[in-house]
């Protein structure tokens, strides 16, 4: 059996083909984006990159410095312009990106003068972790927030302050480390009141001796000990209970002055 052509059958308009292929080469032809850092010097990237950064032009700022980072490759600038990049980053929301750009760059560059600062933001940067666009207005503690951040906070503040304890950086990064160990033990005991709270005393004991053990004389001390007297008191445990009140006792008598109570103002102004 003969079957015709299909363009016998449909046969194409002369003018629909001309439109169809005149579509496919301005396709083909479509211009490449211009890049406007073209004919600059490494210079003027970086000053531009930081007024746009400065004008909260996040995006085109992290382009820039990327743009600079090939350019000025093997120079100081271009190390530069890349702890600038992940700072851009962090401004701009986005902690991943922030720590990966810091992390590469403490891999290429293990004798750089600005280790300790790249050190001090990838700190800065998971202390601050997940607060979102409004972080300015969050009055969330930080103990009442996931830990793993916070953790690796801590380690980065004290690789700095262990490695350099002479920075510039290293005053504030012991301080905040003095802040997240508080917060970290505030967290266990938040747990173990919980625990408590709803009678699962052996749970509470747990918690409440882990922020006892791993975090040494903290504020939150007190709290952990009073929980334990309690769960080892309603699980009829009179002799671990007597031993917990006797430390309780040691280390906070009745007539010594009050511990200092839970911080009130938001836990992002350290100062």
């Amino acid at each position: 059996m003969f079957l015709p052509r299909l363009s016998a059958v449909f046969p194409l308009r002369p003018r629909l083909t001309v439109l169809l292929a005149t579509a496919l080469l301005t396709a083909c032809a479509s211009p490449k984006p211009i890049d406007e850092t073209a004919n600059w010097s490494p210079e003027k990237i970086y000053a531009e990159a930081m007024d746009n950064r400065s004008n909260g032009l996040f995006e085109k700022a992290i382009q820039q410095f990327e743009k600079l980072e090939g350019r000025a490759a093997g120079t100081p600038l271009a190390q530069q312009a890349q702890l600038e990049k992940a700072y851009s980053h962090y401004r701009n929301g986005e902690q991943p990106q922030a720590v990966a750009t810091l992390d590469r760059f403490m891999k290429l560059h293990p004798a750089s003068p600005a280790l300790d600062y790249a050190l001090y933001l990838k700190g800065i940067v998971n202390f601050n972790d997940n607060l979102g666009l409004f972080s300015s207005l969050s009055e969330q503690n930080l103990s009442e927030r996931d830990q793993k951040a916070a953790k690796v906070s801590f380690e980065s503040f004290r690789e700095l302050v262990q490695r350099f304890p002479d920075s510039k950086y290293a005053p504030d990064a012991r301080l905040r480390m003095t802040y997240v160990i508080n917060s970290l033990a505030e967290s266990e005991v938040n747990v173990a009141r919980y625990y408590y709270q709803r009678g699962a005393y052996v749970a509470a004991v747990n918690r409440a001796q882990l922020a006892l053990t791993e975090y040494q004389g903290v504020p939150a001390a007190k709290e952990a000990l009073t929980l334990l007297v309690k769960s080892y008191e309603a699980m009829g445990m009179q002799d671990l209970a007597q031993d917990a009140r006797r430390v309780l006792e040691k280390n906070y008598p009745a007539n010594a002055p009050q511990a200092d109570q839970p911080r009130k103002a938001p836990w992002w102004k350290l100062f």
